[in-house]
C-alpha cells in the first residue's frame, strides 16, 4: 500500500507554508528528549545509547500511532477532509520550504551559514561560504525532502515520523568524537540504512534534472563519475546528492575543510572550477524547483492511478 494522498497533500502544505510557528515542532520535541536523557543518563557506551534510541523510536510511534487512531476515531472514514488532516501532520516531517529558503538567505547574509553547518565558519571566504551551502542543500535535500517522503510514502505517517527521529539522534549524537563514538554509534548506523535508497535517489534526480542531459549522451558519463567519487565521502550517502550536485552544477565541492579548530582532509567532488559564487546557489536552488515538479508530478499519477 502506497500513502500517495498523505504524501501529496503532505509536500503541497510544506512548500506553501512550511514551518508552522504557533506548535512546538515534532523534530524540537524530539530534540528536547534528547537533551534531557543525554543530561541524565548519558555515559560512553553503546548500550546506553540503544538505550536512548530505542526509547525516542518507541515513544515516536506510540504517539504516532495515537494521533491516528484518535484521529481516525473520531472522523469517520468518509470524512471529506480525513486526508486533509493527515497531510497535515505529515507536512511537519518534510523541510522544503524551510531548507530552500534557510539556503537562499545566505546569498544576501553569508554570516547564517553558520545556522546550517558543523564546519568552523568564522574565517570562510566567500567562495567556501558558497560551497557551504550548496553542499548542505545538496545533503539535506535527501535527508530532509526526499528520505522522509520516501519513508511516508511506503509506511504512512510512523514510517516517515520514525525516520525523522533517526536522523534527530543522528544529528544530535552520531558523531565520530570521544564523547559520541560508541553512545552514538547505534544511532548513525540506522541513519545509514534509513538514507541508503533515498540518497541514491536524490542523486539519479538531480543529474536527470540537469541542463547538462539536454543532451542525453552526457547522463552514462556523468552516472559513471558519479558511482566513482561518491563513495569517497565519509559517509556512505552524503556523497551521493553532493557529487550530482557539483556535476551538474560544473563545480568541484568537497575539499580540506576545518572542523572544530581541525582541518580535515576531505575528497573533492565533481569537475569543474573551486571558485563558487552565489549564482551557484541559485543554481542549486532552481533544482529544488525542479525536484518540485517531479514529485508532484509523481505523487499525483500515483494517488490516481495506485
Amino acid at each position: 500500500m502506497l500513502y500517495a494522498e498523505t504524501a501529496l497533500v503532505g509536500y503541497l502544505v510544506d512548500r506553501i507554508f512550511g514551518e508552522f510557528r504557533f506548535i512546538r515542532h515534532p523534530v524540537v520535541l524530539m530534540g528536547d528528549y534528547i537533551k534531557y536523557y543525554k543530561k541524565h543518563f548519558y555515559k560512553d557506551s553503546i548500550f546506553r545509547g540503544a538505550i536512548l534510541t530505542f526509547s525516542l523510536i518507541t515513544i515516536t510511534l506510540i504517539l504516532t500511532y495515537l494521533t491516528t487512531y484518535t484521529i481516525s476515531s473520531l472522523l469517520p472514514p468518509t470524512f471529506y477532509f480525513l486526508p486533509l488532516l493527515y497531510g497535515i501532520i505529515a507536512s511537519t516531517t518534510i523541510a522544503s520550504k524551510m531548507l530552500h529558503d534557510a539556503v537562499e538567505e545566505v546569498i544576501d547574509h553569508p554570516h547564517r551559514i553558520k545556522y546550517l553547518v558543523s564546519r568552523d565558519t568564522e574565517n570562510l571566504s566567500s567562495s567556501e561560504i558558497n560551497k557551504a551551502a550548496i553542499e548542505t542543500y545538496a545533503e539535506n535535500l535527501s535527508d530532509g525532502v526526499v528520505a522522509p517522503l520516501f519513508w511516508l510514502l511506503l509506511l504512512g505517517l510512523p514510517g516517515a515520523f520514525v525516520y525523522k527521529a533517526v536522523n534527530t539522534l543522528d544529528s544530535m549524537v552520531g558523531y565520530r568524537t570521544p564523547r559520541y563514538e560508541k553512545f552514538g554509534k547505534l544511532s548513525a548506523r540506522l541513519d545509514d540504512w534509513l538514507n541508503y535508497i533515498p540518497a541514491r535517489l536524490t542523486a539519479i534526480l538531480i543529474l536527470l534534472l540537469s541542463p547538462k542531459l539536454y543532451n542525453s549522451s552526457t547522463f552514462y558519463p556523468l552516472l559513471s563519475s558519479l558511482l566513482r567519487q561518491a563513495s569517497r565521502h565519509d559517509s556512505p550517502n552524503a556523497g551521493y546528492p553532493i557529487t550530482a550536485m557539483a556535476l551538474a552544477l560544473g563545480i568541484r565541492l568537497g575539499g580540506p575543510t576545518r572542523y572544530f579548530g581541525k582541518v580535515k582532509q576531505k575528497a573533492y567532488f565533481g569537475m569543474g572550477r573551486e571558485e563558487i559564487t552565489t549564482e551557484d546557489i541559485r543554481c542549486a536552488l532552481a533544482f529544488g524547483r525542479r525536484v518540485d515538479a517531479v514529485v508532484l508530478g509523481g505523487l499525483t499519477v500515483l494517488f490516481i492511478f495506485v
